[in-house]
């Protein structure tokens, strides 16, 4: 039977904010770190989850390493009363073991998303001020973890060819003049690291035909590997 005060943990864990997304950060260490597979690639909406492992590996290497010195100086005494009550492992040890388990896994996952030889990030944005403002703080932050950015795609890109065309309302002519401003701005910011400009699709972007047409699109017309 779990304990009253677990189940209240759990139950306050499960309402914290991005609590899901959280979860599916976790879940995706333990598939790249199984190793099972030559690539994984992953939309890594939850961005804070993956900078939380990076900035919390040396927290808990220093933590459960002064944890692990106070254990090793009370083992003496620890496996005595184990002895003597006839038990294999106390119930610190399991809680130990477990500590020890977590920063296995947050420093598997930092060598993973530092390692540039085995791994690359791409930002994909749109040309709007917030949009700009939020990739750059990110981009600040992902260097500050010596995390490997490999690229910027700039999405939602209006047509030039829909603009040159008559009967533009003045919405679309009003959008595409604050485009261009940012246009230039990520040309000035992030120069040849944008890798391609992907523009405005009648349609999501579902389905084989759709995403051969986006590679296409972003390959320049070239033969895109199936």
């Amino acid at each position: 039977m779990v304990p009253d005060e677990i189940e209240e943990y759990i139950a306050a864990a499960s309402a914290e904010p991005a609590m899901e997304e959280s979860a599916i950060f976790d879940s995706v260490v333990d598939i790249v770190s199984a190793g099972d597979y030559d690539f994984y690639i992953c939309d890594l909406v939850p961005l804070g989850h993956a900078l939380y492992y990076l900035s919390m590996a040396k927290v808990y290497d220093e933590w459960i390493s002064k944890i692990t010195k106070l254990r090793e100086d009370m083992r003496e005494y620890e496996e005595m009363v184990s002895r003597l009550r006839r038990e294999k492992e106390t119930q610190e040890d399991q809680i130990l073991a477990e500590l020890q388990d977590i920063r296995s896994r947050i420093n598997t996952a930092s060598k993973v998303l530092t390692d540039r030889a085995r791994t690359a990030f791409f930002f994909v944005l749109v040309p709007e001020e917030m949009i700009l403002l939020d990739t750059a703080k990110a981009a600040e932050m992902f260097a500050r973890f010596d995390v490997p950015v490999a690229g910027y795609v700039v999405n939602r890109v209006l047509p030039d060819e829909l603009m040159r065309s008559e009967g533009v309302p003045p919405y679309l002519a009003k959008r595409a003049e604050m485009q261009g401003r940012h246009l230039e701005r990520i040309r000035r910011d992030f120069g040849d690291q944008v890798l391609a400009h992907v523009p405005e699709m009648e349609r999501d972007i579902t389905g084989l035909p759709m995403i051969e047409r986006m590679a296409r699109l972003m390959y320049g017309g070239r033969e895109v590997a199936s």
